[in-house]
């Protein structure tokens, strides 16, 4: 048994625990890379309100709600670089295994650092633009929807078609 699981090649695939590792590093690598656009364009944005003439007019929590959403970008932006950095800084030392497992997992946390971005820039944008009573029920439907979409259909798909031998 590996850190990735046991070898098992009746799915069809014959590789090698490395071969696997390198595989599920360059999908992880191509995963990270379509988040990390986003990511970036969201928190390029979100960098630049401070400095609108607006900024100042916006009300303590409209603020409040700036700076935090700044602050979960940044996080974000971390967790998302952090699984190359983490790659970078043990590449050679043979755990490539390992490596692929907890840049996985820090991916992870930079996907649920991003839904909490987004639904706090949408909660910022919407209390600006909209009617307040209805932000908090249209931006939780939203971050429901995301978490159906990131999480809840993967869980299913996993758990649905995962036992068939």
């Amino acid at each position: 048994m590996t850190p990735l699981g046991p070898r098992d090649t009746s799915q069809g695939r014959h590789e090698s625990p490395e071969e696997r590792a390198d595989r599920r590093w360059n999908e992880l690598l191509q995963e990270v890379r379509v988040i990390q656009t986003g990511v970036q364009i969201l928190f390029g944005f979100l960098l630049t309100v401070a400095f609108t003439p607006r900024f100042p007019t916006l009300s303590q929590t409209d603020q409040t709600i700036y700076v935090v959403t700044v602050l979960l970008g940044a996080a974000t932006t971390g967790a998302l670089i952090g699984t190359v950095t983490f790659h970078r800084l043990v590449t050679g030392h043979r755990l490539k295994p390992e490596t692929v497992v907890w840049a996985g997992r820090l991916a992870m946390v930079g996907i649920v650092l991003l839904l909490a971005t987004v639904a706090s820039a949408l909660l910022l944008i919407l209390r600006i633009a909209m009617d307040d009573t209805a932000v908090p029920w249209i931006v939780t439907g939203l971050v429901a929807w995301f978490m159906l979409c990131w999480f809840a259909l993967p869980a299913w798909v996993l758990h649905r078609y995962s036992d068939r031998e």
